[in-house]
C-alpha cells in the first residue's frame, strides 16, 4: 500500500456514532448488531435498499419453459424455493415426487419441508457455497436441471453448467428491486453497510447524485467492493478479514480504531 492510500486512509479514520444496515433488521434479540451498539453506544438502524418481487405467470409463459421436463432443481436460496412452489402452484402443476433438489445448504434443505415431506425426496446438500454445491453437482451430471433465479444474480453455477456440458435451463422467477429510500434523502450515517453490488445500485438509483464526504462505507464480499469502486467510493471497510469473518467483526475493528479505543 503506498503512502498516498495510507493517508488518505488515515483522514477517513473518523469517530463512529451512527450506522445504517442496508439489510431487514435481524429477528434474533441476541443478534451481534444490538451487541456492537450496546458495547459501543451506537445507533444502528436497519433498511433493506432491496426488495424481492416476484414474477407473474403470465411473464414466466414468456420465457417458454417446461418445469416438467426437467428431472432436478437447484436451489440458491430460500427465496428461490418459495417463488419455485408459488409459479408451480399458480400454474397448477404438482411437481412429480421423484423430483430431486439439489440446494446450496443444510439451511435451504431444510426449508423444503415447508412445501414438501422432505424425508420422502430426494435431497442434495453443499455444504455452504456454490463451489460446494458444484462439488456435489459433478457426481449427478445426467440430470436434466431447473435453475430458479432471480434477475440479479452470480454467474458461478450457471457457468459451471454450461462450460462443463449439462442440461440445464434458467427461470427467472423473482426480481431484485431497488426499494424506495427517498425519506432517508436528509438523514446522514456515519457508516453505510452493504452486502451486495444491488445495495449500492439501490443507492444511486434513489439518490443519483450521491456525495459520500464524509460517510464510511463498508462491504461484504469481493464483488459488493467491486461495485463501490465502480461508482467511484471510497471502499473504508472491508469484510470478510482474516481476523474479522463477520461484517460485525470487520465493523469492531474499525470503530476501536476510529474512535480510539
Amino acid at each position: 500500500m503506498s503512502e498516498d492510500s495510507l493517508k488518505v486512509s488515515k483522514d477517513r479514520l473518523r469517530e463512529v456514532n451512527s450506522i445504517l444496515v442496508s439489510q431487514p433488521e435481524p429477528a434474533n434479540k441476541n443478534s451481534p448488531y444490538f451487541s456492537l451498539a450496546e458495547k459501543y453506544n451506537l445507533k444502528i438502524d436497519f433498511r433493506p435498499f432491496i426488495h424481492i418481487e416476484p414474477v407473474s405467470v403470465k411473464d414466466f409463459r414468456k420465457q417458454k419453459i417446461d418445469i416438467l421436463k426437467h428431472t432436478a432443481v437447484i436451489l440458491t436460496s430460500r427465496n428461490a424455493v418459495d417463488h419455485f412452489f408459488r409459479l408451480a402452484k399458480e400454474l397448477k402443476i404438482e411437481v412429480p415426487a421423484d423430483m430431486k433438489y439439489f440446494c446450496i445448504s443444510e439451511q435451504t434443505a431444510n426449508y423444503l419441508q415447508k412445501y414438501i415431506v422432505i424425508r420422502k425426496r430426494k435431497i442434495f446438500t453443499g455444504q455452504r457455497t456454490a463451489q460446494d454445491l458444484m462439488t456435489v453437482l459433478k457426481k449427478h451430471k445426467n440430470e436434466k436441471y431447473l435453475f430458479p433465479c432471480s434477475d440479479i444474480r452470480k454467474d458461478d453455477i450457471p457457468n459451471f453448467l454450461k462450460e462443463n456440458g449439462y442440461s440445464y435451463t434458467e427461470a427467472i422467477i423473482y426480481q431484485t428491486v431497488a426499494s424506495d429510500l427517498s425519506d432517508l434523502a436528509d438523514v446522514n450515517y456515519d457508516v453505510i453497510a452493504f452486502f451486495s453490488p444491488s445495495g449500492i445500485n439501490s443507492l444511486f438509483h434513489n439518490f443519483p447524485d450521491f456525495k459520500q464526504n464524509n460517510t464510511r462505507i463498508a462491504a461484504f464480499g469481493p464483488t459488493t467492493a467491486q461495485a463501490v469502486r465502480d461508482h467511484n467510493l471510497v471502499l473504508d471497510i472491508q469484510a470478510p478479514l482474516p481476523n474479522a469473518p463477520s461484517m460485525t467483526g470487520a465493523l469492531e475493528l474499525y470503530i476501536k480504531k476510529a474512535n480510539g479505543l
